[in-house]
């Protein structure tokens, strides 16, 4: 069985000649060899540096094909898109001729047309996989449009969350991000976690203000100088077009921030490890970030925002906190609140955290084997 995936996934060529992709991404379609016997990725390359966060494939029945590299919020890069279509469109219908099922990843700004191209155009068996918030209110006309296209055809759609009037031909998915191994080295991290006299947070993610950077640094601000006296540090993740806003911010705030750029897949477990809490204050367009997944494997409890399908994993004062509404005042309340925690309601706290098995690799074949697979012969 042979499957062609078609992403917006940014890849990058080493020095070494070697093709790296974004790590969450590649480590799911290196698992995905537990399903199909070949794959083929058509996805975008990139030029420059390939950050940390990028991982290589692990086997030779992995090939990538590069699409256009197109994308961004801008007018002409809009218009990119479109210029590019024809080439994209060409080499996406070649290699779908030798596929058995396709995956297509959205949204994405190639999805305005390749959505509707696979549905009207091919009768190649597939699915889409939509990773984005899908009960988005007031979603950008081009999400809106693949998520209306999505709903009004028949082929499976995988979806963060369960909501309310969803088609039946939507299946709720958890995105996977964990291995066995993570699973059995994080329940022994877990059982031998303990509180400190000084508290470490963490954030992982694209350091931007809508994904609540700010907002976690103001907070830590807000606090009095007893309470900062009780926090080690708060290590930062990720980068950012206004990551040295976010570093003149924290240099004033009384708090040892820790920004230690993109971090490989097991550096950043180990950020998870020593941290107590996880930061994701966040009011961007989430469908379920794997990082609170992650955070919550190692016995770090999330303190996040209701967005999408977040509160569907995280209940408050169960196995996280929930910050809603999102506001510099109501987080610095939530820190309060967790600086103050009693050991016993900690242990509690991250041993509820059940849920992470469902994202977990092995769950999610299981599924495309189980679920998948019997919905694509019958809706196809």
């Amino acid at each position: 069985m042979k499957l062609a995936i078609i992403s917006h996934t940014e890849h990058y060529l080493t020095e070494d000649g070697v093709i790296v992709g974004w790590g969450p991404t590649v480590n799911e379609i290196n698992h995905l060899l537990e399903v199909y016997d070949e794959i083929t990725h058509l996805a975008m390359l990139y030029k420059g540096d390939p950050p940390q966060s990028a991982h290589p494939y692990k086997s030779d029945k992995i090939t990538f094909v590069p699409i256009p590299a197109v994308g961004g919020k801008s007018f002409l890069s809009k218009l990119n898109i479109i210029w590019n279509a024809p080439q994209t469109l060409m080499l996406i219908s070649k290699h779908l001729k030798t596929a058995n099922n396709f995956q297509f990843r959205a949204p994405t700004g190639i999805g305005v047309y390749l959505i509707p191209y696979l549905i009207l155009f091919s009768k190649k068996k597939g699915w889409f996989k939509y990773a984005g918030n899908w009960n988005q209110k007031n979603a950008p006309i081009g999400y809106g449009l693949q998520r209306w296209f999505l709903k009004h055809q028949k082929r499976t759609v995988t979806i963060n969350g369960s909501w309310e009037g969803q088609p039946k031909h939507c299946l709720t998915f958890e995105n996977p991000c964990l291995t066995a191994q993570d699973l059995s080295e994080g329940e022994f991290v877990v059982s031998n976690k303990r509180l400190n006299l000084k508290l470490s947070f963490c954030f992982v993610g694209r350091l931007e203000r809508e994904k609540g950077v700010e907002r976690i640094i103001k907070a830590f601000s807000a606090l009095t100088i007893e309470e900062k006296e009780k926090i080690d540090q708060v290590y930062f993740v990720g980068d950012g077009n206004e990551a040295d806003y976010f570093k003149d911010i924290a240099a004033q705030s009384g708090i040892r921030f820790n920004f230690k750029g993109y971090l490989s897949r097991n550096s950043v477990f180990d950020i998870y490890k020593r941290s107590h809490f996880f930061l994701l204050p966040s009011l961007a367009s989430e469908g379920f970030p794997k990082v609170i997944a992650e955070a919550m494997n190692f016995g770090c409890v999330p303190i996040v925002s209701n967005v999408s399908a977040i509160t569907q994993y995280v209940t408050d004062g169960i196995n996280g906190y929930v910050v809603d509404p999102v506001t510099i005042e109501n987080l610095s309340n939530h820190l309060r609140l967790v600086i103050s925690i009693k050991k016993e309601a900690y242990r509690e706290l991250i041993s509820s955290n059940n849920m992470v098995q469902k994202f977990s690799y092995g769950y999610y074949n299981h599924r495309i084997k189980n679920d998948i697979f019997s919905a694509t012969q019958q809706n196809s």
